[in-house]
């Protein structure tokens, strides 16, 4: 493996690092859900987490379609992006939101 590629390989890994970090941390500070033991899960337990998020998605939704003051788009698409690697795992299909 020459430089540029350990290099690109090291800067991929850091970015990966990063995402995971933040995205952790928002679904923390969002639903009180920690990601981390949400993936680790299995069985019924994940499929309640996945429940959990899809109804929290679907409030946000419902937000943004009404205009409401306490919509937050960066919120929505967190949610998203969590069920979306939840579910990865799972082998199943994502919820589109």
């Amino acid at each position: 493996m020459t430089i540029k590629q350990e290099k690109a390989a090291f800067l991929r890994a850091k970015a990966q690092y990063s995402d995971h970090a933040r995205q952790t941390a928002a679904v923390f500070i969002l639903s009180g859900i920690d990601l981390a033991a949400a993936l680790r899960s299995t069985g019924p337990e994940r499929l309640k987490i996945a429940a959990r998020l899809r109804r929290m998605i679907e409030r946000e939704r419902l937000r943004g379609i009404n205009r409401h003051w306490s919509y937050d788009l960066n919120r929505h698409i967190a949610m998203k992006q969590a069920l979306d690697r939840l579910v990865r795992l799972e082998g199943s299909e994502p919820l589109a939101a």
